[in-house]
């Protein structure tokens, strides 16, 4: 079961760890707290489970491995759940202040006194899938008009689940960085409000309010723990999971914050080339990876300022891996809680996996049998067809 991991081809950057302070002024504690005090209210909320992997830990020898399965979140399959739909109302909420005067209260918009102004106020976004549920999930429940944006690759199931919240999905051709590129240019000539997790020159408020709901699942976690993780694997993409994880995590933890080791797919290689570089970089995305969630090749300048100070590490680890980390997760090893996990949501697992069965990643990672490691369970199934081919390939 674990020979694929063993024979991965793995590649490895030291992070650069420059000195600073990004963790706590670009989402700042504040931040992070007014996001949790509104989402904890909305229907339907409730903790995700923190599911320890006994089993698992004992085959690849390490102390303990705790996984946050972020598939039951608000029925929507993933922890984007948090960040899109949050940011949505941030907007509305500012909207409605320029017109109504800044004494409206949040919990005002959000209780649909406003609804004229909601029904005005079109919010758009590019997604390979789940952020745009969220986005999409956030129109709908408060009464927005939405566009979506997807690329070529995106499945179509993933599509219709989001134009069942209202949306309007537009697919074009080409990848997702053309697909934000086209939201850039859509929003700014016609006014429209750009929902994004990604950010870049003249645009960070927004991509740090998603990130700031991403902390509700963090702060989850931290209540759940007594003592701090000695490691967390992160999935990559534009890199907002990893920056809003590792900033929680550090503001929570102090200098006993996890090492932070950040997992791409080979084909969606951004953050490691920054590492390497130095400063944020862009990879070409000559072929999509399986891992459709992390299929993208520029960082968020916003995540990376966050990231170059905090991450430790960067991995990437093959297409070869995707397959056998889903099935490994919905048919464990004997004792630990078999769960349905999606593509993108099991790269960190997949990353460490890989790095604690093989010696020298293993060594430059600093794992030893008392590592507690801490993953991030980003998905469960949002893509049946997808699901059902992997685990029908064993």
């Amino acid at each position: 079961m674990l020979d694929p991991f063993r024979t991965a081809s793995v590649a490895h950057a030291q992070g650069p760890h420059s000195a600073g302070t990004a963790a706590y002024d670009l989402i700042d504690p504040d931040a992070f707290s007014a996001a949790r005090q509104e989402i904890t209210t909305w229907a339907g909320y409730a903790p995700t489970p923190l599911v320890e992997l006994e089993a698992l830990a004992a085959q690849v020898s390490v102390a303990r491995v705790s996984y946050k399965h972020e598939g039951p979140r608000f029925g929507l399959g993933s922890f984007k759940a948090l960040g899109g739909a949050y940011a949505v109302l941030k907007v509305l909420h500012r909207e409605v202040m320029k017109q109504e005067g800044p004494s409206v209260s949040m919990a005002d918009v959000a209780s649909g006194a406003y609804a004229h102004i909601a029904a005005k106020t079109m919010v758009i976004s590019a997604t390979d899938g789940n952020h745009g549920r969220s986005v999409s999930w956030g129109a709908q429940r408060f009464g927005m008009p939405c566009r979506i944006y997807i690329h070529a690759e995106v499945s179509e199931e993933r599509a219709e689940a989001m134009r069942a919240l209202g949306a309007n999905v537009i697919r074009i051709d080409g990848d997702y960085d053309d697909s934000v590129a086209l939201t850039r240019k859509e929003g700014e000539e016609n006014g429209w409000f750009i929902v994004s997790d990604t950010s870049w020159p003249g645009y960070t408020e927004t991509p740090s309010e998603v990130m700031a709901g991403y902390g509700v699942m963090t702060h989850e976690i931290n209540e759940a723990l007594e003592h701090a993780p000695t490691h967390v694997f992160l999935q990559g993409g534009v890199g907002g999971l990893a920056a809003s994880v590792t900033a929680a995590l550090k503001q929570h933890w102090g200098a006993e914050c996890p090492r932070v080791v950040v997992v791409e797919p080979e084909l969606a290689p951004c953050l490691l080339m920054s590492a390497n570089a130095g400063k944020a970089t862009v990879a070409e995305i000559e072929e999509e990876t399986l891992m459709a969630g992390l299929s993208c090749g520029e960082p968020s300048k916003l995540a990376w300022s966050i990231l170059a100070e905090e991450a430790s590490d960067f991995l990437t680890i093959p297409e070869s891996v995707v397959g056998p980390a889903v099935r490994l997760m919905a048919r464990p090893f004997g004792g630990d809680q078999p769960l349905e996990a999606g593509e993108s949501g099991i790269a960190g697992l997949a990353g460490f996996i890989c790095a604690a069965l093989q010696e020298d990643i293993r060594d430059k990672i600093g794992l030893t049998e008392t590592s507690h490691v801490l993953l991030i369970g980003s998905e469960g199934v949002t893509d049946q067809s997808l699901f059902d081919r992997l685990m029908a390939a064993a």
